[in-house]
């Protein structure tokens, strides 16, 4: 199996701030061609249901550890620009 099919690449900052949040560790920051960013996590069937749960509104996080991983994450990605 390909490195890469064992990960997964979100753009969504609200999404990675989310999963950060929740524990999931960013293993890559990245960016494309047009210059946009996306993170970079390790793909597993937790991490599948989390993402399900956000886009379903039912995830739950601690408003002040997402607000600051929000932050965290716009840091990383002016920084590295």
């Amino acid at each position: 199996m390909d490195k890469k099919d064992l990960t997964v690449r979100i753009r969504d900052l609200g999404l990675a701030a989310s999963l950060v949040s929740c524990g999931f560790e960013i293993t890559q920051t990245c960016w494309d061609k047009s210059g946009r960013a996306y993170f970079v996590f390790i793909q597993s069937e937790e991490l599948d249901r989390a993402v399900k749960h956000y886009w379903s509104d039912t995830l739950n996080v601690k408003a002040r550890r997402l607000i600051e991983n929000s932050k965290m994450l716009k840091s990383i990605i002016y920084a590295e620009r």
